[in-house]
């Protein structure tokens, strides 16, 4: 449920950084992997918009990009972990080295969507915190209002995790 099917900006607007621009050696074998997490299940979410934007300018950086598709998730503790939705969330965050959170402000908070998807993650999955010594940008919509309420609150559950 994550969309693989973002176009591609165009590069020459942009310069790419590579190891030898950044006096980096590659230890990698592969792109860095990040996983986008929005928090509205609207048909016209401006948080999956902003999501969308991000893997846009994270591939054209030399990313590999996954989107989680937080619609249809059930509620925690609503159903088993084993269900599929709850299982391919685990998988990403495992997969994923780095990830972009995006909410809208609900009444000054995250919106549960957002939280939601967040309690489906354990904070040990057998030995391995799934979150742990991963690398976090978080963002915010807000419809009019100029908080900094998302942000914050993203930044300290990330910080936490």
């Amino acid at each position: 449920m994550y969309d693989d099917h973002i176009p591609q900006l165009d590069v020459e607007l942009v310069e790419l950084p590579s190891a030898d621009k950044l006096g980096i050696e590659l230890k990698s074998t592969h792109k860095p992997r990040i996983l986008l997490l929005y928090g509205s299940t609207r048909e016209r979410s401006f948080s999956r918009l902003l999501v969308e934007e991000a893997a846009r300018l994270l591939q054209c950086m030399g990313a590999e990009t996954r989107i989680f598709n937080p619609s249809g998730l059930p509620l925690p503790d609503d159903v088993a972990d084993d269900h599929p939705q709850v299982q391919q969330l685990r998988e990403l965050m495992l997969w994923s080295e780095g990830q972009v959170w995006c909410s809208p402000e609900r009444h000054g908070s995250m919106s549960a969507v957002f939280k939601a998807q967040i309690d489906w993650v354990p904070l040990a999955m057998g030995a391995v915190r799934p979150t742990q010594g991963k690398t976090l940008a978080v963002m915010q919509v807000c419809g009019g209002s100029q908080s900094f309420n998302v942000v914050n609150q993203l930044r300290v559950l990330g910080r936490w995790m």
